[in-house]
């Protein structure tokens, strides 16, 4: 299919080929678990919210001076209109279009968006906050040289490269976090073992949150 007939994915390139953004893997995985055509936009850090205003996108949120903040995922949809195709930003807003668009192969099975929501906060802001000090100074590591000192001006939080005792304790963490979670979906498995995903046997958003992340 032509790119013209495609929906664009807005990304982030690094050093090596495997896209590395978890929010960005997130709507990734939606697309290709609804067989959605897309291709994928690569953006320098340092050049996404000029992209982004190029395109018509809406910012993300905005500082405390009323400034727009704009960042990845945003996805550019003229399957729905060519003549004024659909700019999107925001993993969740991006994944409830889709959904509703495209409800084939569906990521919300019926009566579990509360339930999703609640699960996809508490990995994005429990999970994910002891690999934060581990994940990001890797990241940046893997950035291409243009975009590092973009990256270390637009982290909130500075997390240099831990060592000894500190990298351990970070380790401890991270481990702890895994064992809740771990424990949590063996709940699903039952005594036929075949419960392996978020909402037992039916893949959703909550699995594709989690797996971004992984």
């Amino acid at each position: 299919m032509s790119h013209n007939n495609a929906i664009v994915l807005y990304d982030v390139p690094s050093t090596v080929p495997q896209p590395w953004v978890p929010n960005i893997w997130r709507i990734r995985f939606i697309l290709n678990y609804k067989r959605l055509p897309y291709h994928t936009v690569w953006v320098e850090l340092a050049d996404v919210e000029a992209t982004l205003r190029s395109i018509g996108a809406p910012p993300t949120s905005y500082r405390s001076d009323n400034r727009p903040v704009y960042t990845l995922p945003v996805i550019v949809d003229p399957l729905r209109s060519r003549s004024n195709p659909t700019a999107l930003s925001s993993a969740s807003t991006i994944a409830e279009y889709l959904e509703s668009c495209y409800p084939a192969r569906p990521v919300y099975p019926e009566g579990s968006r509360a339930l999703q929501t609640l699960f996809v906060h508490h990995i994005q802001d429990v999970f994910v906050k002891p690999l934060l000090p581990i994940l990001v100074p890797l990241s940046h590591q893997r950035l291409p040289e243009r975009s590092q000192a973009h990256f270390t001006n637009a982290t909130p939080v500075n997390h240099p490269q831990l060592s000894g005792p500190q990298r351990e304790q970070a380790w401890r963490a991270v481990k702890e976090q895994f064992d809740f979670l771990a424990a949590t979906m063996d709940k699903n498995s039952g005594s036929d073992g075949d419960g392996v995903v978020a909402m037992g046997r039916e893949v959703s958003y909550a699995d594709f949150a989690l797996c971004s992340v992984l």
